[in-house]
């Protein structure tokens, strides 16, 4: 298993430690700290495994099915910690998960099909933002912050439903004479 594998891997591997400081109060504002660390190191991980394997031509199927399920884990993950804790209204959550499902439904009909769907540009910026907006709700800083928060909130959700049409609109024809 090369490099970036193994960075995609341990961003998997750092989703429940992130939800465990999270969510569990015992430690006060330094959980909510150390929470933002491992989800900052997590996202980038993120950059870093995509940067190496296109550097080293070491991009893999196996990277390009496993890179965007790491970061649909590790976002969703943190959505949700985030409407536990109020930050976030349901609703968004919901479109933003929503979007998740319907686009790892088309991967596993490709997949099926003998082909890997990689990331477009739209789902890499619409990852951006989401990582950026839960990093700010996390902070949770106030005045301006939580005004950039709200912005990226909104640009996140567009991002979103943006990058599930452009998905959508692209790859049809997997969907096409499998049902």
């Amino acid at each position: 298993m090369n490099l970036p594998n193994k960075l995609t891997l341990m961003r998997v591997v750092m989703v429940p430690f992130f939800v465990f400081f999270m969510l569990w109060n015992g430690m006060g504002d330094k959980g909510k700290y150390v929470a933002l660390a491992l989800f900052i190191l997590a996202s980038a991980t993120d950059w870093l495994d995509g940067y190496l394997a296109r550097r080293d031509h070491l991009v893999t199927d196996f990277g390009k099915f496993m890179d965007p399920i790491a970061d649909k884990l590790l976002v969703c993950s943190a959505i949700i910690c985030l409407v536990e804790k109020q930050q976030l209204a349901g609703w968004i959550a919901i479109v933003i998960i929503g979007r998740e499902f319907i686009i790892s439904g088309f991967r596993l009909v490709a997949s099926d099909k003998g082909v890997v769907i990689a990331a477009s540009y739209w789902g890499k910026f619409k990852t951006v933002s989401q990582m950026f907006m839960v990093i700010l709700l996390i902070l949770d800083l106030g005045g301006i912050f939580n005004t950039a928060a709200q912005v990226l909130v909104w640009v996140a959700l567009a991002l979103t439903v943006i990058s599930l049409a452009d998905y959508l609109a692209k790859n049809w024809k997997v969907m096409e004479g499998g049902m």
